[in-house]
């Protein structure tokens, strides 16, 4: 008997045992469950949740905008919990089965989640966060705010060393017009006033001179169709044909100027209006307009290809471009003052741009300029010896000048009856000619040798240019003050002037040098007769700027990095009439443009 009971309990332990451990089982997961059910009944912040929060707190979002996403994470985060706890209770009604224990119904059952799908769950949800966030515009991390992108800047450096050599046989009494028109005017008494006016430089050379220029544009994409602009540029004075600054003065500061301020609007695809101080909007060239020279007032420009041939497309421009007004409190020290009078450039022009193939290409346009107003008037009788307040044609002095036009004394100056030869006579000076111009500019790009070789050609008009009309508009003896020959004589017979300018020129490789290892070099010729243009908006280098010039240029440049070069130029003219005056001119310069 005792026999068979040790049998039977061997027989049952095996079994006792497995019920332990099932038990043993049982008891662990319904305590995790128990665990886990606890912390869901106050669920854990996730990082969702702690992210908007963030964004909240720092204000990068707006409060009700972040307030009612944290609403939204965290009733999406019930609900995956929720979810978690019914694929609990399935993995462990599963588990317990397999276990021989059987959990009722109720109890919590917890799943088990692997890395890779929490990721992907973690990664999909920030995905559509951001995407949102992106979309409208409250937050989007590693981005730049949208403002800029809408913002560029762009500028340039160049620094030039100069040097001009002057014939010894020059002239030496080449004066200074644009000095002489400043202040109270020069007397020519000769009974009263023995002092020479304002004379230059015509024999001294001036070797070595450090000049430097520095320009700095803020360029805005307002919409798609309109921009707007903003450029600063140095410069010695407010000369409107150079923004280059010498080097020197004691170290002094350097000078900084507005040189740009405008704002442009495309009304349809193919039309750009733009309004206040821009650049150039004519094809043109430094024979008539300087490179640095900005216009004011209001352009209109078109460019269209035809349909019938894409490789053909036409352009024109259309400028409003006021030059100067007089002003608006003169005479200053009289009761009657002055009517306005205002100075103008209108300007039209058309042109076309026709792509023949892969190797050429031909740019060509013609214009029409009409100066209005610029030209000098005799005043009436003024009596300056009693006290007036300059003279009535005093406002028909140019605003700025260079040198090469012909030009008239302004003012008829009434004499002191009582000492007529002791009457100070201070007068200015005036443009004597008028000026309507026709400009055509002709350019060809072709391939020569696997390099670009581009032809320029312009030829200028003055229409309004006759030597007639210049004397009878100074009206009195001796009025036309300059452009005679060189024996020296006054008379209508010694006048010398012209119309005409023209220039040709040649450049080889790349005519813009970007990529390091560019080049190009360049040779041409100018010649611009006294009256074929206002002299006061060329080239300022030429001749030292102006009219009345002809000469040769040779230069070249080399990229020696990434939007750096180095240009070299040589310069060699001389008058086209009167007096020799030779001047050779040499500038090696690097540049640097970002």
């Amino acid at each position: 008997m005792n026999h068979l009971n040790n049998i039977q309990s061997r027989g049952a332990m095996p079994t006792l045992r497995k019920c332990a451990l099932a038990a043993a089982v049982a008891s662990v997961f319904v305590f995790a469950a128990a665990s886990a059910q606890a912390q869901a009944a106050v669920p854990a912040e996730t990082a969702m949740v702690k992210l908007i929060r963030g964004l909240i707190q720092s204000g990068t979002l707006a409060k009700d905008v972040g307030e009612a996403l944290l609403a939204q994470a965290q009733t999406e985060a019930m609900a995956a919990q929720q979810a978690q706890r019914t694929a609990a209770s399935a993995t462990a009604a599963s588990a317990s089965t397999a276990g021989g224990v059987r959990l009722e119904a109720g109890d919590v059952r917890v799943p088990y989640i692997s890395q890779t799908v929490r990721d992907q769950i973690r990664d999909e949800v920030k995905a559509q966060v951001m995407a949102q966030a992106k979309d409208e515009g409250w937050a989007a991390p590693n981005e730049t705010p949208e403002w800029s992108k809408r913002i560029r800047v762009e500028g340039d450096v160049r620094v030039r060393n100069e040097s001009r050599s002057y014939a010894g046989n020059n002239s030496n009494i080449e004066i200074n017009w644009p000095e002489l028109n400043r202040g109270s005017g020069y007397d020519v008494n000769p009974n009263t006033n023995l002092a020479l006016p304002s004379i230059l430089n015509t024999r001294q050379d001036r070797r070595n001179l450090f000049r430097a220029r520095a320009r700095l544009g803020v360029y805005a994409d307002l919409s798609e169709n309109t921009k707007a602009g903003v450029r600063l540029a140095s410069g010695s004075d407010e000369s409107p044909v150079s923004t280059t600054q010498t080097l020197g003065g004691g170290l002094g500061k350097k000078s900084v100027w507005l040189d740009q301020m405008w704002i442009s609007h495309k009304p349809v695809d193919w039309l750009t209006v733009t309004a206040g101080r821009f650049g150039n909007p004519f094809m043109a060239t430094d024979l008539l307009y300087s490179s640095d020279l900005n216009f004011d007032g209001i352009a209109a420009q078109f460019e269209k290809k035809l349909a019938s041939n894409k490789d053909l497309s036409l352009f024109g421009t259309l400028g409003l471009i006021p030059l100067e007004y007089s002003s608006d409190n003169s005479p200053s020290r009289s009761q009657d003052k002055a009517k306005s009078e205002n100075k103008w450039l209108l300007g039209a022009q058309f042109g076309a741009d026709w792509k023949i193939d892969d190797d050429n290409r031909v740019r060509g346009a013609l214009a029409y300029y009409n100066f209005r107003n610029i030209s000098g008037q005799v005043s009436q009788p003024c009596a300056l010896y009693a006290g007036a307040d300059g003279c009535s044609t005093d406002w028909s002095r140019p605003a700025f000048m260079q040198k090469g036009n012909t030009l008239m004394l302004l003012r008829d100056i009434s004499l002191d009856p009582l000492n007529p030869a002791g009457t100070p006579q201070p007068q200015y000076v005036g443009l004597a000619s008028k000026f309507r111009l026709i400009d055509l500019n002709l350019r060809w790009d072709t391939a020569v040798a696997g390099n670009n070789l581009r032809l320029d050609a312009n030829f200028v008009r003055n229409t309004a240019y006759d030597a007639n009309d210049i004397w009878n508009r100074a009206g009195i003896r001796g009025a036309i003050v300059n452009n005679f020959g060189a024996t020296g004589g006054t008379a209508k017979s010694d006048f010398r002037s012209g119309g005409n300018a023209y220039m040709l020129q040649a450049t080889y490789g790349k005519p813009a040098p970007a990529a390091r290892g560019d080049w190009n070099v360049l040779a041409g010729y100018k010649r611009i007769e006294p009256d074929a243009m206002p002299d006061g908006y060329n080239d300022s280098t030429f001749h030292g700027g102006g009219t009345n010039a002809r000469g040769y240029f040779l230069g070249g440049s080399y990229a020696i990095d990434k939007n750096m070069w180095f240009t070299g130029r040589w310069i060699s003219t001389k008058e086209v009439y009167g007096p020799p005056l030779s001047i050779d001119t040499l500038q090696l310069e690097f540049n640097a443009r970002f």
